[in-house]
């Protein structure tokens, strides 16, 4: 197939293109009226291959552009977007975007972040190594994987396909202060999903690899073992007596946890007053151990960015530090609507880590003694206005720190202001597949909903 199956762009060489129509749009807005103007485009590209039962099912190849525009005129906002760059597409676009802020009502709160405030050095965080598989190649390692898998023990009965994914793209935000950032990515996948059958119990389960280098992913074939390992595992699962209960989330479970806080604390939820955390800033939400804190300027990290949706220079931060909760997660608008400052989290956090207080798994397990290993959570039985928290779970049984069967068609219950109070450890066995990174985290006590 040669080249002609690669997932055709060079973000290098899209860069300058997309920042002159950055700069047109803007020129464009001023000659329409519009007082301020800020303009996000994005390019994508990719190649995405399916197989399952050892056939070809899919081969995508994507090629995706797209212009967010939004004007000010006074304190009255319009936003429009279109995937058209031509200069007629974009005058009806900002035009659209004027016609709109013409209806919208004054929001004192509305309109660009403060010129000063815009960042001023964008360092590069290498986040752009494209990898040069073309669809044969992606073929070949997906087919790889899923034997891989399938081939690991007769109780794998069926699969539900291995995928193969690269991607590479561009991001340029430019407003009316003159501000104009950029950057080049790229994100490489690798996946798979198994069907394992044991005396009429089938039980479905999966592993994945995912980084900014293909050079950086699991193999294949390790990509593969892993999800029939933990399909196997999870055959011949129970039910368990309803208890009050030790739980340990596994990292790739763990993560949530992290999630429901953000949620709890960003400015949308804070400013609307619908959080459980409402006006805790400053006060104890975990024990005196517990530091979550952004980092977002790490090298070929996934979540890395030098600057936020406003433009403002992202910055190293703790959240929370001895349990404490020192910042809010807030933009420009959602900070405006408190009375704050923004904490330069705009489109959300970059590279989130809890840090750990114990060694991995095997150290928590025999920490909890008995209780329950939580490795797959369903639902969304989670309500960040209230805190309550309660969720369909599957996992193992632990009794004196050993794993003792698999568990499955339970439900685990508390309330998220208890839970993190009560996380007594966390582990240092980061699943660093993500842009929020934790270890597994133990919590003293949850209410267990089995048989």
């Amino acid at each position: 197939m040669g080249d002609k199956t690669k997932a055709v762009l060079d973000p290098r060489s899209e860069e300058g293109r997309l920042k002159t129509l950055v700069s047109d749009i803007l020129d464009e807005a001023r000659r329409q009226g519009a007082d301020a103007c800020e303009v996000g485009v994005s390019l994508d590209a990719g190649l995405s291959v399916g197989v399952r039962m050892g056939d070809v099912e899919t081969v995508e190849f994507n090629r995706d552009q797209g212009f967010g525009i939004t004007v000010y005129q006074g304190r009255k906002k319009g936003s429009a977007s279109t995937s058209d760059s031509t200069p007629e597409a974009i005058r009806e676009t900002v035009k659209a975007a004027c016609d709109i802020a013409g209806y919208a009502s004054d929001d004192p709160c509305a309109g660009l972040a403060d010129a000063e405030l815009m960042a001023t050095e964008l360092p590069d965080l290498d986040l752009y190594h494209p990898w040069g598989v073309d669809a044969e190649e992606a073929i070949e390692l997906a087919l790889k994987c899923e034997d891989a898998g399938r081939t690991f023990s007769n109780k794998i009965k069926n699969s539900d396909g291995a995928n193969v994914g690269t991607h590479q793209g561009c991001r340029v935000y430019g407003n009316s202060h003159g501000f104009m950032g950029s950057y080049i990515s790229s994100r490489h996948s690798l996946s798979c999903v198994l069907i394992g059958e044991q005396s009429g119990d089938m039980q479905r389960d999966y592993w994945y690899t995912v980084a900014r280098d293909g050079n950086d992913l699991e193999s294949a074939s390790e990509v593969g073992r892993k999800a029939a390992e933990r399909t196997v595992e999870r055959l011949g699962a129970r039910k368990v007596p309803t208890g009050q209960v030790p739980v340990l989330f596994s990292p790739e479970v763990a993560s949530g946890l992290v999630s429901h806080l953000l949620g709890a604390i960003s400015g949308g939820s804070l400013y609307r007053q619908a959080s459980f955390l409402l006006d805790h800033l400053g006060k104890q939400i975990f024990p005196d151990w517990v530091r979550i804190h952004e980092q977002p300027h790490l090298k070929k990290a996934l979540g890395s960015a030098s600057f936020d949706n406003d433009g403002l220079a992202t910055r190293s931060k703790d959240f929370i530090s001895e349990g404490i909760l020192t910042h809010y997660l807030l933009g420009t608008y959602s900070a405006r609507k408190l009375g704050m400052e923004s904490t330069a989290n705009s489109g959300g956090v970059n590279n989130l880590f809890l840090d750990s207080n114990a060694d991995g798994k095997e150290e928590l397990l025999k920490q909890m003694g008995t209780g329950l290993l939580v490795t797959e959570l369903m639902g969304q039985g989670v309500n960040t206005v209230t805190g309550d928290y309660s969720r369909g779970a599957g996992g193992y049984w632990v009794e004196n720190g050993i794993i003792q069967y698999p568990v499955s068609e339970v439900t685990i219950a508390g309330s998220l202001k208890d839970m993190f109070m009560n996380i007594v450890a966390a582990g240092n066995d980061y699943d660093r597949r993500g842009n929020i990174q934790t270890g597994s985290v133990l919590i003293s006590e949850m209410t267990l909903a089995g048989k």
